[in-house]
């Protein structure tokens, strides 16, 4: 049996991917379907497009994907542009995205919602807004050096309050690069601690224009400034993200300056006016205290000064008589006290009672004294009379009187019958020990 008919699995493969890729009507396919099983990856993408009867698996490669302004998700119906392929080691066909949008919802506008909706759910947009200072000295505008926004800020600010001083960061406001750009001039800000207000924007244009101001970054860097923002992106009617964080929002770049400055002649004319105010108040005040001054020079008190005090001087007459009387009896009450006291004393003097208890106390001492020494004596003989004693008992005071004792094998020795012919045995005497040994022994007939 032959088998060079036969394909293998690896041959039949490569046929069919030469057929994907030679085919003209799938090298570029419009498709529209639900995304499904998508899952953000770091680099390549990897999900399915699906409808109501059928799935294809779908690759977006990194340098596709980064060109997509929005994140897709679960169940979202987009429009792709691709070229079918067929996947070799597996073999499954799928399509290679080259771009991707939102179906019926523009992708800058996708990306620019769920932006929005991202940073509102962490409260950037719902933060406690900075104060505007009425009065600023020196403010930062970051836009471009050559549009008209600048000299439309310029011109606002000389008009309504020149003292103000303006200084440009210049920045791109258009393009790939104008979002790190806006960043790197938000930073350099920052930098500075005499701003009082930093001014940002552009003027209108499309939303691709506009669009570095709804980058996340962008935001992030406007949130992060420790002074108040104002932002003027685009015309009235164009809201951005950099419009919703900053600390205050201007329709136009003329309207940013009218927020930032006060009017000088506004202020000058309300200081006179105030001035006003202020001297009419403080004629009223004199006025005022001049008639009460008036009232009270012509009262009575100060024609006659004196009753005043009269009344407190016989006030004071009658508290020092009351004091004295007071002083007088207390004195004498406590006088009193004191002869009882010293009469009482006089009973209770312990001198009497320390000489004669002094007097019993040398009497006992002598008395102990001589009792002490008689049972000394005492105690003495009768530790000589039990020492006698004891030396009469003692063996040592026996054998000194000629006797002695036998041992045998280490044993004081009491009875012959302990003993047997030729045993060696020691004599102690008072003065020593003699080695002897045993010719005969004979008991005693009494002893038995």
């Amino acid at each position: 049996m032959t088998t060079d008919k036969y394909l293998t699995v690896t041959a039949l493969t490569r046929y069919l991917h030469k057929k994907f890729t030679v085919d003209p009507y799938l090298q570029r396919v419009f498709l529209t379907g639900e995304i499904s099983n998508f899952r953000l990856r770091p680099r390549h993408q990897y999900f399915s497009i699906k409808d109501d009867n059928a799935k294809i698996s779908a690759v977006m490669f990194q340098s596709n994907f980064k060109r997509v302004k929005f994140i897709p998700e679960e169940g979202m119906k987009v429009l792709l542009v691709g070229r079918i392929d067929l996947y070799e080691p597996n073999g499954t066909y799928q399509i290679n995205i080259e771009s991707m949008q939102p179906d019926g919802v523009g992708a800058l506008y996708e990306a620019y919602e769920q932006l929005k909706k991202k940073l509102a759910a962490e409260g950037l947009f719902s933060v406690e807004k900075k104060r505007i200072p009425r009065f600023p000295q020196k403010i930062a505008v970051i836009t471009s050096p050559s549009g008209a926004v600048i000299r439309d800020i310029m011109t606002t600010v000389k008009r309504r309050y020149p003292i103000a001083q303006l200084v440009l960061f210049p920045a791109v406001v258009q393009g790939e690069q104008a979002a790190d750009s806006l960043v790197g001039r938000l930073k350099e800000v920052t930098q500075y601690d005499d701003f009082d207000t930093v001014i940002i924007g552009r003027g209108g244009g499309s939303i691709e224009d506009l669009w570095p101001f709804n980058e996340e970054k962008v935001a992030r860097a406007i949130a992060a400034v420790k002074i108040p923002v104002i932002s003027s992106v685009g015309h009235e009617t164009d809201t951005t993200i950099a419009d919703l964080v900053a600390d205050l929002r201007a329709p136009t770049p003329t309207a940013a300056a009218e927020l930032a400055t006060p009017l000088l002649s506004d202020e000058i004319l309300k200081l006179k006016q105030q001035r006003l105010r202020l001297v009419q108040a403080m004629k009223t005040v004199l006025d005022r205290n001049e008639r009460q001054a008036a009232r009270q020079i012509d009262s009575y008190i100060f024609k006659t000064p004196a009753r005043l005090y009269e009344g407190y001087l016989q006030k004071l007459d009658f508290l020092n008589s009351k004091l004295e009387a007071a002083f007088g009896q207390e004195l004498s009450r406590v006088q009193r006290e004191q002869l009882e006291l010293n009469s009482r004393l006089k009973m209770v003097d312990p001198k009497p009672r320390l000489k004669r208890s002094g007097s019993i106390l040398a009497t006992n001492k002598q008395q102990l004294q001589r009792n002490m020494q008689l049972y000394l004596v005492a105690k003495k003989n009768e530790l000589a009379q039990q020492v006698s004693n004891l030396d009469a008992l003692s063996p040592l005071s026996v054998m000194g009187r000629g006797y002695s004792y036998v041992s045998h094998a280490g044993k004081i020795t009491k009875s012959v019958k302990n003993l047997d012919v030729d045993d060696k045995v020691v004599l102690h005497m008072a003065d020593g020990i003699a080695d002897a040994r045993i010719i005969d022994t004979k008991e005693e007939q009494g002893n038995e």
